[in-house]
């Protein structure tokens, strides 16, 4: 039979997502339940650059203000949490949690010898690697790669975006990316797909057609399984009709269903605000806070908030002064915020920026992202955090 050049294509994209489809993808066909308290990580990815300053803000520190003359928010609008914190003016839902006792703000996390290229840093914090290191796999890759090596029922990873981030990509095992389980399915089950793949027979061999047709077969199964998982319990509670509350309603979907999944990443940006920042940020904030919150009380309402660990990061923070044009450049180290019902440190964990202790204008790190990773590969998926990051790092108090 022959493929015409746009039937190829497409069964290309297939056979790209297929790639990122584990063969353990499989052994969920099995009817299974999932355990009481199963703990979920969603790592959210603000791609470009947040700037934390103005994220969670010294409104009692002058410095703030002399090296932000305009973009610095000023206390009155700012969200108070503490008498020297507030944060930005669009994230009530996170002041909201925070006043709860659901989140948790981790300062100044960064590594050494930071890098300000957007690729390089995100590979690093991606990689959870020095910055002297570049390597092939994901730090949740190598995740899948040490949890699922003999196991019955391994983990999973699921990112929701049309693309497999490096973070997911292990040496043997990877996450699957899809941006609406329906269409995943849809796609996969089209009768192009099913012809192809019913009048091939796959060889013992590892030829590349071979290899393409036989991990399309495990695609057109596996689409289909994710898609039943997701019509057992859906989401029911209203989200905002935006990118990011769409891609966390499907989780809360996902995590309601007996799919046995560990990890979920999204992403949302661009935070990269050399210009108008007030106004960016303002935006992504607004989607972010609005998404957050229905997520969030849609997990509470279905008792299933003390299993989640939401997860923020960006590849860097922005410099202390602003630019001439209304925003801020590439910096060194961020905050991080940690919402869960099953924080045992809450608030501040630690404390603000230094702003009289600076490195050529950008702000210290006083915590090592990896740090952070190995918490929450030990003490929140219970995995062996020094095999999967290659070293022992320091853990945290935050669980």
């Amino acid at each position: 039979m022959l493929i015409k050049r746009k039937e190829f294509i497409q069964l290309g994209s297939l056979a790209t997502t297929t790639l990122m489809l584990p063969k353990f993808l499989k052994a969920f066909e099995r009817p299974h339940a999932v355990p009481p308290g199963n703990k979920v990580l969603v790592v959210l990815q603000l791609s470009g650059g947040n700037d934390g300053l103005n994220t969670v803000i010294p409104v009692r520190n002058d410095l703030y203000y002399k090296s932000r003359p305009q973009l610095g928010i000023v206390k009155d609008k700012a969200l108070q949490i503490t008498d020297e914190v507030s944060l930005h003016p669009s994230l009530a839902a996170f002041r909201e949690i925070y006043d709860e006792g659901g989140l948790g703000i981790l300062n100044s996390v960064g590594y050494p010898n930071p890098d300000r290229s957007h690729f390089r840093s995100m590979d690093i914090w991606q990689t959870g690697t020095e910055s002297d290191r570049v390597i092939q796999t994901g730090w949740l890759g190598r995740y899948l790669d040490a949890q699922c090596q003999g196991c019955d029922k391994p983990t999973q990873a699921l990112e929701i975006d049309d693309v497999l981030s490096l973070a997911l990509k292990g040496e043997k095992l990877r996450g699957i990316a899809f941006k609406d389980p329906k269409r995943l399915y849809n796609t996969s089950n089209q009768r192009f797909f099913h012809e192809i793949s019913d009048q091939h027979a796959i060889h013992n061999s590892e030829t590349p057609v071979d290899y393409l047709y036989k991990t399309m077969a495990e695609t057109l199964s596996s689409a289909d399984y994710i898609y039943q998982q997701t019509r057992l319990r859906p989401s029911i509670a209203p989200y905002p009709k935006t990118g990011l509350g769409k891609s966390l309603q499907t989780i809360a979907t996902l995590i309601f269903s007996d799919i046995n999944t560990k990890v979920y990443y999204v992403s949302l940006g661009s935070f990269d605000t050399h210009v108008n920042q007030q106004n960016q940020q303002e935006k992504l904030f607004t989607e972010m806070s609005d998404a957050v919150k229905a997520f969030v009380d849609d997990l509470k309402s279905n008792n299933r908030f003390q299993d989640l660990m939401l997860m923020t990061f960006s590849e860097f923070g922005r410099r202390v002064s602003q630019n001439a044009s209304g925003g801020t450049d590439h910096g060194t180290a961020n905050n991080m915020f940690l919402v869960s019902g099953g924080l045992k440190q809450k608030g501040l964990i630690n404390s603000m920026p230094d702003l009289s202790d600076l490195n050529e204008g950008d702000l210290k790190y006083r915590i090592d992202f990896k740090e952070v990773y190995a918490t929450v590969l030990k003490n929140w998926l219970s995995a062996d955090d020094q095999s999967i990051l290659g070293q022992s790092y320091k853990k945290l108090d935050f669980i």
